[in-house]
């Protein structure tokens, strides 16, 4: 049976700690496994700014597309005239140049450049907030990235300004959380996985790390692992419809499908955007 349905998690500028946030670089393993699952299932993995979950033709999300797209020759024009302010402001007003760019790259879905001008202005002014706000848009780049090297990059730049951050101030459990999942796809994955139990250990119903390590469950094939994990949130957050999406796949891939439907129920009579309903319904029909 060819199953399309696609996991998919939130990057969300609203959300300035990334909540539920799972980069392109680590979906894209994720897919590369359900790819060669049992019965030829294959996904598309798409990252957007808003919870998507659809069918494997092929197709981009709206902003994943807009990310690649060229800049316009009116943009361009722009953009070199906002450069050059930039590069000649006197050290005073080198941040309001900065922020210019930054909204400038940010309406034209360039969250790369974005990034790159918010961390020149964390080190301009190197405050906690300037610190986190880099590391946050450098980690919401990191999930738009598609080449392995670009991903690697911006993970690791989103690392420097986490640290930074927590340096300031070891509280910060939404970027620890954040930082952890840049390490999954390097050579020390590891790491990522302590910085999510550390975040635990501080907040055992700390949601985002809860999702994080359920949604790296589910990359290694451990479904039963990621079902507790969704359980968890759930039982602080019964309306969370993220938590219950992914625990409705966990369920129907390991056969609980009395489980798996009432969940399915509950989020069909819910869910508005058409694209989750295809998969909720594609779902539904592993379930019968």
């Amino acid at each position: 049976m060819k199953v399309s349905t696609i996991l998919v998690v939130v990057a969300t500028a609203a959300l300035s700690a990334g909540l539920y946030s799972l980069p392109r670089v680590v979906v894209q393993n994720q897919t590369k496994q359900l790819g060669n699952a049992p019965g030829g299932r294959s996904t598309n993995t798409p990252v957007a700014d808003s919870l998507n979950v659809v069918a494997n033709t092929g197709a981009k999300s709206e902003a994943d597309v807009q990310h690649n797209q060229p800049l316009t020759p009116d943009q361009q024009k722009q953009v070199e005239g906002l450069q050059k302010a930039y590069a000649v402001a006197a050290p005073d007003a080198r941040k309001s140049a900065a922020e210019k760019l930054i909204t400038f790259f940010r309406s034209a879905n360039r969250f790369d450049s974005a990034a790159h001008y918010t961390g020149e202005i964390a080190k301009i002014d190197p405050t906690v907030q300037a610190n986190l706000r880099a590391g946050d848009q450098y980690f919401e780049a990191y999930g738009f990235a598609v080449a392995e090297q670009k991903a690697a990059y911006l993970g690791e730049q989103a690392r420097v300004f986490y640290q930074k951050a927590l340096a300031q101030n070891p509280n910060l459990l939404a970027a620890k959380a954040n930082m952890a999942m840049t390490y999954v796809s390097t050579q020390t994955p590891m790491q990522g996985i302590m910085l999510l139990r550390e975040v635990l250990e501080q907040d055992p119903t700390n949601e985002l790390a809860l999702f994080n390590l359920g949604m790296l469950s589910m990359r290694s094939g451990q479904y039963n692992k990621a079902i507790g994990r969704f359980q968890q949130i759930l039982t602080n957050d019964p309306a969370n419809r993220k938590a219950k999406f992914y625990l409705a796949v966990c369920l129907v891939e390991t056969n609980q499908k009395a489980e798996a439907s009432k969940l399915l129920t509950d989020l069909k009579a819910n869910e508005t955007d058409p694209q989750i309903q295809a998969a909720i319904r594609e779902l539904e029909e592993r379930v019968k």
